[in-house]
């Protein structure tokens, strides 16, 4: 948590402010912004105003009131990441996009959905699952998380592997850059290749080039059904092999995740589970679509799923068994918090024919700094979400802590992967980037930061090591 103290806001600055915002819409006591220096990754720092726009106008005017002023501007929606990429390192002002919540059109027919970004995922699933459609990213914060956030982090979640992330699901947005000019990028239909793709540039860049106020999803027809099946192997190598096998055939799974033999014995510890003595991995695996052929398809995905170190498969028939056959993987995260309230989760991805190297890594890894590391993720991608159990409040742990991310992240490259699938970068990977990014990438990255932002107010010292 950060203790120091920022001088006080320009009068100037709050008072082009007050121009644009109603006093119970703007926030300068440090006791009522205080909730707004959070994120999920338990970084503080205190900004010294909030503002909560209803109006893409509204925004304009922060940002140009900012620029103007030359004051540090941090946009959030829920404050559900987990990297600090919210939290105001600067101080300044907090933008929060909570109550801009509205849907703006909703056009069945086009299979197109416009709405603000302060409207949850779940909002957004349940207003189009009347329709018969839903908006393919689910990640599991989806109840609280915003479509901004989604946007902001690129966040995806088990369904990317068939459908996709957010990157591959938006087809426009409506945004303010950091020089406060307005843009509307981006189409309303299914193809279209005119001018640079921007859409899909300040996606992901975590409030950095833009902020988005309007983002119009591309929708995708519900499912008729979906049948769930639970395979335990006898080693990690094994279940990657079998996931190797399911990638690589006709009949794509719609969920394909993975629980390591840490995260089974921790299950065992903290629920009932029916798993086998020597289980030394699990998949979830689900495929979804048309009634008529999917036992077929089901079957289909079984017979990938089989190999000489599968001990047990099982396909659920009712919504009872899917519950139940989900059950481990859901008593997991609970778990996770009882051994460790404090827990370092980092969201990695390798090729997936490299799973059982990066396991063997982390079990090696694991065992030098003495940390116990729980690995679960969405194997179809390769995305591991690795968990290292410490209490930072004993002596050393911390220190020990990031050494042993800092051999994570270094054989996380050998094994050609990438240090963020869905979690972003924001504070707790930046000064990583480097590594993974080369010199030359990183200096157009920087350029084009400058031309979006060109005072450097939007979200200042974040996802690029500081130079």
């Amino acid at each position: 948590m950060n203790t120091l103290t920022n001088p006080p806001l320009p009068r100037d600055f709050l008072a082009l402010l007050a121009e644009s915002f109603v006093a119970q819409d703007l926030l300068t006591a440090p006791e009522d912004c205080w909730t707004y220096g959070y994120d999920n990754s338990r970084r503080h720092f205190l900004p010294q105003a909030v503002v909560f726009p209803t109006t893409h106008e509204q925004v304009v005017s922060a940002v140009k009131a900012c620029n103007q002023c030359n004051i540090a501007l941090t946009t959030r929606g829920r404050g559900t990441g987990t990297t600090g990429a919210t939290v105001p390192l600067k101080g300044g002002l907090v933008v929060s996009l909570e109550r801009m919540n509205k849907v703006i059109e909703f056009s069945p027919d086009n299979r197109y959905i416009t709405v603000e970004p302060g409207i949850t995922n779940q909002q957004v699933q349940d207003i189009v699952k009347e329709k018969g459609f839903f908006w393919p990213p689910d990640p599991t914060s989806a109840a609280f998380c915003s479509i901004g956030g989604n946007l902001a982090y690129n966040s995806a979640g088990p369904r990317a592997v068939k459908y996709g992330t957010p990157r591959e699901n938006v087809l426009g947005l409506r945004a303010v850059t950091g020089a406060g000019k307005e843009l509307r990028v981006g189409v309303y239909t299914s193809k279209g290749v005119v001018g640079y793709d921007l859409t899909r540039l300040i996606i992901g860049s975590e409030g950095t080039l833009a902020i988005i106020t309007e983002a119009t999803l591309k929708l995708t027809p519900l499912p008729e059904a979906t049948l769930t099946l639970r395979a335990v192997y006898n080693s990690v190598f094994a279940a990657a092999k079998a996931v190797s096998s399911i990638m690589s055939q006709p009949v794509i799974p719609c969920a394909l995740e993975f629980i390591d033999g840490n995260a089974i014995n921790m299950i065992r510890q903290y629920s009932s589970s029916d798993l086998p003595e020597n289980a030394g991995a699990l998949l979830m695996i689900e495929v979804d679509g048309q009634r008529e052929g999917l036992d077929t398809a089901a079957e289909k995905l079984a017979a990938s799923a089989r190999n000489d170190g599968l001990l047990d498969i099982r396909l659920a028939q009712t919504d009872a068994e899917v519950k139940a056959l989900w059950q481990t993987r859901k008593a997991l995260s609970p778990a996770l918090r009882k051994v460790a309230p404090k827990k370092i989760n980092e969201d990695v991805v390798v090729p997936v024919t490299e799973i059982p190297a990066l396991i063997a890594g982390l079990d090696q890894l694991s065992n030098k700094y003495q940390l116990p590391i729980i690995n679960f993720g969405h194997a179809g991608n390769g995305n591991i979400h690795v968990n290292l159990l410490l209490d930072p409040d004993a002596p050393g742990q911390s220190e020990k802590a990031h050494h042993c991310l800092d051999e994570i992240f270094s054989l996380v490259l050998t094994l050609k992967g990438t240090l963020s699938g869905e979690h972003g970068v924001g504070l707790e990977k930046r000064d990583f980037v480097d590594r993974e990014l080369d010199a030359n990438s990183l200096e157009l990255m920087h350029d084009l930061k400058r031309q979006f932002d060109p005072n450097g107010i939007l979200n200042p010292d974040k996802m690029f090591p500081l130079v």
